[in-house]
């Protein structure tokens, strides 16, 4: 069975961006995420480097099969709340599944933001990035075809590299 997360580092709780995530795990693993952390709803707590809580959910989404980290595009890069949670994880072993790295922005003028900034990130502490990061433009986060080619692309090497971990 396959385990999948999401996690989303938006400062809003039930953001646009929680939206888009779960939508992109749902359809690469067929069902809905079996672990969602929405960074915000977390407060303080992930601050706090000996917070059991945080430290369980690090576990979880360390040991997932597949995990989609999410963010708003601020200054052309991901939020600093999501790099909190990613400090967390040990670097080249923290992260055993497929990443997926997905960024939403007001424009595509910041296209390459999910590519440059999260990719390297979710590499460096194990995650299997199929693919290119998934950018999607703000005003689009609900609509299906601002993800369908990407899915057609990308969604094939995701399931293969999930069937690899049955």
């Amino acid at each position: 069975m396959t385990v999948t997360a999401v996690v989303v580092g938006n400062p809003k709780p039930a953001s646009r961006t929680l939206t888009a995530a779960t939508y992109v795990a749902t359809q690469l693993s067929g069902a809905e995420p079996d672990v969602i952390v929405d960074l915000a709803t977390l407060g303080a707590a992930v601050l706090d480097w000996s917070d059991d809580g945080i430290a369980a959910l690090v576990e979880q989404v360390g040991k997932a099969d597949l995990v989609v980290f999410a963010s708003p595009t601020y200054k052309a890069a991901y939020t600093g709340l999501l790099k909190l949670f990613l400090d967390r994880f040990a670097g080249g072993t923290g992260l055993s599944g497929v990443a997926i790295p997905l960024m939403l922005g007001g424009s595509p003028a910041h296209s390459l933001s999910p590519e440059l900034t999260l990719r390297p990130v979710l590499t460096e502490i194990g995650g299997t990035v199929p693919g290119r990061a998934l950018y999607v433009v703000d005003a689009a986060y609900d609509d299906p075809q601002a993800y369908a080619q990407w899915l057609a692309e990308t969604g094939p090497t995701v399931t293969s590299l999930l069937g690899g971990r049955s």
